[in-house]
């Protein structure tokens, strides 16, 4: 199914925390908190988006710009809008952001379990290149660690 036209990107504001927070609980075992947030719209370091449909956020995503790579931190997608395009609508506006700042490439860990995200990313072109074990917890599990190499032009 392709991406409704009435979605739009734009940057994360305090505002949008109320919203991200219900996705966040509903996606993650271990949420992040409301505090979590709010550090990281202080964090100049962190770059945060929302998708929008109708003024309503219906997925967001973030990453660390540390020196000249990206570390994607968190991607998740409102129940109902999932399998809809909105994660790789996300994906991709990191990888273009991370292109723009002349980051040289992009990684991030992804519960094993987790086969949806881990074809996502693959389709964009990330490759697992390592294992930390025990990364996650409730439940335990190891996590994949991928890379994505940007080439600049």
């Amino acid at each position: 199914m392709a991406v409704n036209t009435m979605i739009n990107i734009q940057f994360m504001k305090a505002q949008h925390i109320e919203e991200i927070l219900q996705i966040e609980f509903d996606a993650f075992t271990t949420p992040w908190t409301r505090n979590d947030f709010n550090s990281e719209l202080a964090n100049n370091n962190a770059i945060y988006i929302v998708t929008l449909e109708n003024n309503n956020v219906i997925g967001y995503a973030g990453m660390w710009h540390v020196i000249n790579e990206g570390h994607i931190l968190n991607v998740a997608v409102k129940a109902e809008n999932r399998k809809q395009g909105v994660g790789t609508l996300l994906i991709s506006e990191l990888i273009n952001i991370a292109i723009e700042k002349e980051m040289i490439g992009l990684t991030l860990e992804v519960r094993e379990s987790n086969t949806a995200a881990l074809q996502l990313y693959q389709k964009f072109g990330f490759k697992a290149e390592g294992i930390r074990k025990r990364y996650y917890s409730d439940p335990s599990e190891d996590a994949v660690i991928m890379w994505k190499y940007l080439q600049q032009e």
